[in-house]
């Protein structure tokens, strides 16, 4: 296969300069479209990813675009998708696979775990494996069983992967097109809830390394930690704050691991006062790591005790149910009113 890297002219970007809304599944599109153009050693496949264009249509257009020898349907066999993207990337390939549903790439668990995770220590940094684990995540979207999950922290907590997860259409965008760059492995967590989300954008667009967070509102009195889906939790919440005259600081993580201690560290030493939110169950949740790690830190900065506001400890429940499991702003503030406050 020959091999190019160039920088199209993005077929998103060819009608005018002024921003165009565009939804979260496009930009992952538009980063996908326009990774393939610039490398030709990207494929994408997966299961419905080739003419249907994926469940939720991230994939739209890319067989008919690049043919079906860059982009095809898989068996339905998650540890055949991954199993095959080792040998791939073994031989030079940069294969972008998805899992469909977050559930579904339990079957997977093994050759993430035990081969992609660890080929490059395995042979002393000597083989690389430049893959893209996509996987739709999380829940808000009224999915049954197996359709929504939050397994961050399974991939999170090992060593080896790198896991993100976007919140916006412009990270979404920049993020992937770094995710497919990266040497090493992605998992790539795209929030289901977060695909129609709309933001005006002129593409490419280059946003924050996405191992880095970022403070996407400012605030003095309390650290609201979210990502992916709950970002905007996190920014509701802070906006109804306001009329108690509590200024919530907001930071969207996106990188799961590594973990961005600096910027998080900086804003608790600003506020003294943290929280984290996420869907996940609380026990064993990525929030407990999240707590640990500012404690750690900060501990003589605190003036309260880290809080988790997340999803109870169960599976996501039907679709009726789906409302009372997730977090929202309100339980977000009165977790925080339940702190001793002195403000004198």
């Amino acid at each position: 296969m020959t091999t190019t890297h160039t920088e199209p002219t993005p077929a998103t970007d060819a009608a005018a300069s002024a921003p165009q809304p565009l939804t979260m599944a496009g930009a992952l599109n538009a980063a996908l479209r326009d990774e393939m153009a610039a490398d030709d050693r990207v494929v994408v496949y997966g299961e419905d990813v080739g003419p249907l264009g994926g469940v939720f249509r991230v994939t739209d257009g890319l067989q008919a675009a690049f043919g079906d020898e860059r982009v095809w349907d898989s068996p339905l066999a998650e540890s055949g998708i991954v199993g095959t993207a080792i040998g791939m990337a073994l031989y030079g390939m940069r294969p972008v696979v998805e899992m469909q549903f977050d559930a579904f790439s339990y079957p997977a668990f093994e050759q993430i775990v035990s081969h992609v995770a660890k080929m490059r220590n395995r042979t002393k940094g000597r083989v690389e494996l430049p893959i893209v684990i996509r996987i739709p995540c999380a829940g808000a979207i009224g999915g049954v069983e197996h359709h929504s999950d939050s397994s961050e922290a399974y991939w999170a907590s090992t060593p080896g992967l790198t896991v993100v997860m976007p919140s916006s259409p412009a990270d979404a965008y920049s993020m992937l097109r770094e995710a497919i760059r990266s040497d090493d492995p992605v998992v790539f967590m795209e929030p289901k809830s977060r695909y129609w989300s709309k933001a005006p954008l002129t593409l490419p667009v280059q946003t924050a390394p996405m191992d880095r967070a970022q403070v996407v509102r400012e605030g003095t009195d309390v650290t609201l930690i979210g990502y992916g889906p709950t970002v905007r939790t996190a920014l509701d919440a802070a906006s109804a704050a306001e009329a108690e005259d509590l200024s919530i600081e907001v930071i969207d993580l996106r990188s799961l691991s590594p973990f961005d201690d600096e910027t998080v560290s900086a804003s608790v030493r600003k506020t003294s006062r943290a929280a984290v939110i996420h869907e996940a169950a609380q026990f064993g949740g990525y929030g407990a790591e999240v707590a640990a790690r500012i404690t750690e830190r900060n501990f003589f900065h605190l003036a309260a005790p880290v809080l988790r506001i997340t999803g109870y400890d169960i599976p996501y429940p039907s679709p009726k149910l789906e409302e009372h499991y997730l977090p929202t702003p309100d339980r977000v503030l009165a977790a925080i009113a339940g702190w001793e406050w002195d403000l004198a």
